[in-house]
């Protein structure tokens, strides 16, 4: 008998892979085509593949398909919404950066997409096998898009160490999950792993596998001790790779880590909570002291991005204390969604800053209140919102988060709210500095030369992005939303 198959599913995934189809098809028909053919057929692919997460969030009903390793839930559909929407804004970024610096585009929209057909995967994962291949489909098209600037040294360096240390983890991972299957009964379906681990416990051989399997993952989300490959990978990567990176590949381990423990690992507590507050506690502490001192705004939002992801990991440490589960679960979603606009609009203006000045170090900033005051001020929102100030979105994360920990009310949870109030009030002093040398500044040297003009596109992600924060800062509700439909 011949399986069935649900098409209506599988159709976000279905309307991608035509996409990226199209776009490798046209890159090899017409070689002197124009500049924005492939960015245009990437942009409508994605935009397309909207209409089926729109049209199955409406009809509500779960669908689990291939003996239940693939599940499109709301909590699935949040997450494809999420990638596809993260895409279309890194895609505008791109088109014109991509264009002008003579890169291969066919190949730069072919590989984006592929791993963004992984993150999509990704969301409906539930299965150790799915989510191991769905990962991987994720992080194999970045290690080539780190390095796209092949004639530049640093872009070389950046794609290298990513790719050591990319598969070590997955080294490290994959072991892990071969144990988890060998432990509890030979299944690779979360569901199952979850009840054997009810009903027979965790055994010390298990818990070593769960710590393996997470120290894998860690790497995706640049948590400390894992995040070597994040400030030169950030820096020699082209701009809005950078920028995928830090939002679209970082919100993918997210995923994959959210997935694997409410699904999978939750029962086990004691195995994995430790580890997510050792993760969380070291990410916050080092990202933001290092990005203190940094002078480059590229690394500085690089060491930033650490942190960042530290403050996401703060609910998720908490999440098995009390009856703090789906108060955590729903912050990590809310936060990932509001990081996304603000990262990615801070990314927008690094580019934009950049095509004037021709340089990423933050004395070049200076002065940038008087010579594009446009520009200044949507920086200043982003980088206010990243340190969690009033009204913008970044509030609302940091509201949820410490919401979290103390639903968990623990002295686990409260010791780690505390190291993630200290590391806001650290953040917010060298988010400050960029915008203070904007503000107070004379105009630096590179800042005078005549501007160049702003792509339309890149103009439509930086103010698409700022009315979102600026718009969730004012009316959470939103995303809160969201969340609670996710969950």
């Amino acid at each position: 008998m011949n399986p069935h198959v649900d098409f209506h599913a599988l159709a976000p995934e279905l309307v991608l892979t035509g996409t990226i189809l199209v776009v490798l098809l046209a890159d090899l028909i017409w070689p002197e085509r124009s500049r924005f053919t492939s960015s245009r057929i990437a942009s409508v692919g994605v935009l397309g593949a909207l209409i089926p997460v729109i049209t199955l969030a409406a009809d509500g009903t779960t669908r689990s398909l291939f003996g239940g390793a693939f599940v499109v839930d709301s909590y699935a559909l949040a997450f494809q919404g999420f990638f596809l929407v993260v895409t279309y804004v890194v895609l505008l970024m791109s088109t014109d950066y991509i264009s002008e610096g003579d890169y291969y585009q066919g190949e730069f929209y072919f590989l984006m997409l592929t791993s963004v057909l992984g993150m999509m995967a990704m969301a409906s994962a539930r299965d150790l096998i799915s989510i191991f291949v769905a990962l991987e489909t994720i992080t194999i098209p970045t290690f080539v898009l780190a390095g796209w600037r092949k004639h530049d040294s640093k872009s070389n360096e950046a794609a290298i160490k990513y790719f050591i240390i990319g598969v070590l983890s997955s080294a490290i991972m994959l072991y892990g999950m071969s144990i988890v299957y060998g432990e509890t009964g030979g299944s690779t379906l979360l569901t199952d792993i979850a009840g054997y681990i009810v009903v027979h416990g965790t055994s010390t051989i298990l818990a070593v596998a769960i710590f393996l399997t997470i120290a894998g993952f860690a790497f995706k989300i640049s948590a400390v001790p894992f995040h070597f490959w994040t400030p030169d990978t950030y820096e020699g990567a082209p701009t809005p790779v950078t920028a995928f990176l830090s939002v679209a590949s970082k919100a993918g381990g997210f995923v994959a880590l959210l997935t694997i423990i409410n699904f999978g690992f939750l029962p086990s507590q004691d195995s994995w909570e430790p580890v997510l507050w050792v993760l969380a506690a070291a990410s916050i502490i080092y990202g933001n002291l290092v990005a203190l001192r940094q002078t480059n705004i590229v690394r500085m939002l690089a060491y930033s991005s650490i942190a960042q992801g530290g403050f996401i990991l703060v609910p998720l440490a908490v999440a098995g204390d009390g009856g703090a589960r789906v108060n955590s679960l729903e912050a990590v979603l809310i936060y990932l969604f509001i990081y996304a606009a603000m990262n990615l609009g801070a990314f927008a203006v690094v580019i934009a800053v950049a095509r004037r000045t021709g340089s990423a170090e933050i004395d070049t900033y200076a002065g940038l209140g008087t010579t594009s005051p446009g520009l200044a001020v949507t920086l200043t929102i982003f980088l206010f919102s990243l340190a969690g100030v009033p009204p913008f979105a970044g509030w609302f994360a940091k509201f949820v988060m410490f919401r979290a920990v103390l639903d968990a009310n623990s002295p686990s949870a409260i010791v780690l709210g505390v190291i993630a109030a200290l590391g806001s009030v650290v953040a917010f002093f060298y988010y400050a500095a960029v915008a203070r040398r904007m503000w107070f500044h004379d105009p630096a040297p590179e800042a005078t030369a005549a501007p160049r003009p702003i792509p339309a596109a890149l103009t439509v992600a930086i103010g698409l992005t700022a009315a979102i924060t600026v718009v969730v800062g004012i009316y959470p509700q939103i995303v809160a939303r969201i969340g609670e439909v996710a969950f």
